[in-house]
Parts: C-alpha cells; structure tokens; sequence
C-alpha cells in the first residue's frame, strides 16, 4: 500500500528553513538559559548576562573520515542533557526541509555516531530520542525505526503491518499534519498514524518552469469529492515488536482524525476527529492495553470548526495537562471567539479561562504553580501582538503584560 503520500502544494513553493514547528532556539526546563547553533557550534546562552557557553563545539561534529563538520540544521537533547540529537544534510520534501540524516553526540566522551546507516541517504524524518535517552526512532521510506543506541541495532516497527508515521496530502497542507508518530512518557510504546493512500490517484501536474520544454509532474492529490484517505491509529511495544490498533468509533473512510497525543500517562492516548464537513470536532480516550476508545468531549458548529495540529511557531493548543492530569486546556471558538477552556478528563466540567470579544493568538506558558496561563493576542489593535497573563481558574480579568 502507499501509506504515505508526499505533500504536494498547490499554490505555492515557498523556501522554509527549517522543520515545521522547530526552532533552532531551544530553552532550558528551569527557564533561565537557552541552547542555539552559532557558527556550527551548539551554545548555551545564560540571562539575564547573557554568558555564552559552547556545549557541542563543531570541531567535534567532524565524523571519522570526513573534513568538515556537521551542519547543525536543528537539534534536540535528552531528557538528562547527556545526548544531542543533530538534524543535518536536510532534503526538502516540496517546501519543507523535512528529511535529512541524524547523528547522536555523548557530549561527556564527544562519541558521534550516525543513526540509521543502513538507510537511504537523506531519507529518515521526524527522529526522537526516547525519554531515558537509549534509543531513537525515525520515520524512513514509509516505515516506522527504532534503533538502540548502545548496539546499533535497528527494527522495524511497521513493515509486518504495512507502514505508517506519516500522512498524505490533505493532512499534510490542510490540517497541518507532518510528524506522525509519538513516543510514551515511559519510553515502551510508540503511537502512530497510518494513514492508507492506495486509493488516491495521480493529479498530473505540469511544470512549465523547470526546463526549456514543459514536463509532467504526477502528484498522488485526492480530487474535491473523492473519499479521504482511511486512519488506524496503532501502539507498538518498542522491545517486543506487538502492534494494537485502537478501535475508534465512526467512518474512517468519511472522517478525519488529525490530533493524537499521550493523554498524561502511558497508558492512554487522547484524540481528535473531525467528521467530513469539518463542523464536528469529538475528542476521545483511547486505552492502549484494550484498544477501547470512549467519547469525552464533543462540539458542534453549524459552519466549520477550525482545527490546528499547532498554532504559530509549533506551540501546541490544547491538551496541556494540568490538576495532575485530571483536567487539560483546551482551545476552541465555541462561543465564536478563539479562547482557552479548562476541560475535566472525562469532558463533563469545563471553564472557559479567558474571557472577552477577542482571539487568543498563541498560548505562550502554562504557570500552574500561580494559577497563571500567558498567551499572546491583539484585542483592540490587529496589527499588534501583545502577551497577556490571567488566572487558570478562570477568575478576574486578563493582564496585559508587553
């Protein structure tokens, strides 16, 4: 089956630098220090000084045999800050620099390895160190890989059950949808789309710009009309290889299910579906062990309900746990402006957090230590964005801060 199927777009090819939602500035957990690439170092900058600390020096980034060093295109750390992550040697699949290669630094012994040499050149997407830090899994040529660290070893995840980790077209340009795969906070399970194009045919495209004489570009694109590309949502055991669908209530053929995160524990997963008008949005809880998925939380507009795997800059809207995790926030235009709700687990209690005739923008921070929540939004001047504050219970009105 060809599970994923290579976003196309149609209206533009614009230049991104970078991974969709990534940043090449990364903050420390305590907030008082941040990590950047600078001059093909990785850098620790302190505040308020400002003192500049090089963690990975790029002299160290040159593989055994090669002159020059790594690009650094982006990086990730492990939850013990003892292993680095480095994105280089990226390819662009149509506008977004999204496959590339991925090498490992111990930044203690300096020890580079590359992962997943066994495969293509420029070919793994969306790699995740898992939480303690030994392994790493990556998307490649349809297939979910997990590879420990210390043996090399590598395994498929998928390739028993036909692929998955990605998306095709419509969840790629219309509902945001890139990295398709989850690690659990206990680092024994893995979470994944597969999503079945087999159906979507080719859209021949002409490229009239590439060449002195035109050329045809077939482009597997779902025509207006035609059938979305059916989900399963499955749960992979990383040791043992077992693979559990959930079993999800409705029509994956007349449905779309574009949000999927661990639900604040390993054991559960937390969902969004989307009928086929796009103006019925159901959130579900889905057991991992069982596979059983209930109901929690439903919405209905008599338009259309917007949906965003990530609002400006990757920042994820909605689903920031909190009351440990007995309540997450959650974000929606129910009462017709876009705004924070605290929701219970079970979806039967909610508070709308802010209040007033506005759009919130982005959630910046979620402060539950103070009762606080920050998020950027523009109330009385559009071309603007301002940082307000105001209280997770709901209480009292909204500071403005900038």
């Amino acid at each position: 089956m060809r599970l994923f199927v290579v976003a196309f777009i149609l209206c533009c090819f614009s230049t991104v630098n970078a991974q969709p939602g990534s940043s090449l500035l990364k903050w420390n957990k305590e907030g008082s220090a941040y990590y950047m690439a600078n001059a093909g170092s990785i850098v620790r900058i302190d505040l308020p000084r400002r003192q500049e600390t090089v963690i990975v020096d790029r002299d160290w980034l040159r593989p055994a045999g090669q002159t020059a060093p790594l690009e650094v295109r982006n990086f990730s750390f492990s939850e013990d800050g003892k292993r680095v992550l480095i994105y280089t040697n990226a390819r662009r699949v149509w506008r977004y620099d999204t496959r590339g290669d991925y090498w490992v630094m111990d930044i203690a012994t300096h020890a580079l390895r590359q992962v997943g040499r066994e495969r293509p050149v420029s070919s793994l997407m969306f790699a995740k160190l898992c939480p303690d830090g030994t392994k790493v899994a990556y998307a490649s040529e349809r297939n979910l890989y997990v590879e420990d660290l210390a043996s090399g070893k590598e395994n498929c995840l998928t390739c028993s059950v036909g692929g998955g980790g990605g998306f095709d077209w419509v969840y790629e340009e219309e509902l945001e949808c890139r990295d398709g795969f989850r690690w659990s906070p206990d680092g024994r399970h893995i979470a994944y789309w597969q999503i079945d194009g087999s159906q979507v045919k080719n859209y021949l495209m002409l490229n009239t710009t590439d060449s002195t004489y035109p050329f045809v570009v077939p482009v597997e694109y779902p025509v207006a009309g035609q059938s979305p590309s059916p989900y399963k949502i499955g749960v992979v055991d990383v040791n043992t290889g077992v693979n559990r669908w959930m079993d999800i209530p409705g029509d994956a053929r007349q449905s779309y299910l574009p949000r999927m995160e661990w639900a604040d524990n390993s054991s559960e997963l937390v969902l969004q579906q989307l009928n086929r008008k796009q103006n019925e949005s159901r959130l579900f809880l889905s057991d991992i062990g069982t596979g059983k998925t209930s109901q929690i939380y439903i919405e209905r507009d008599s338009a259309f309900i917007e949906c965003k795997g990530a609002w400006q800059d990757g920042v994820i809207a909605g689903w920031d746990w909190i009351n440990g995790g007995r309540e997450f926030l959650w974000v929606t235009e129910k009462d017709g402006w876009r705004h924070i709700y605290r929701v219970s687990r079970d979806g039967r209690k909610e508070t709308l957090v802010t209040k007033g005739d506005y759009d919130i923008i982005r959630v910046s921070l979620v402060d539950e230590k103070n009762n606080m929540v920050y998020f950027i939004a523009s109330p009385q001047n559009a071309t603007q964005k301002y940082l307000f504050r105001t209280r997770l219970d709901g209480r009292g009105r909204a500071e403005r801060l900038t």
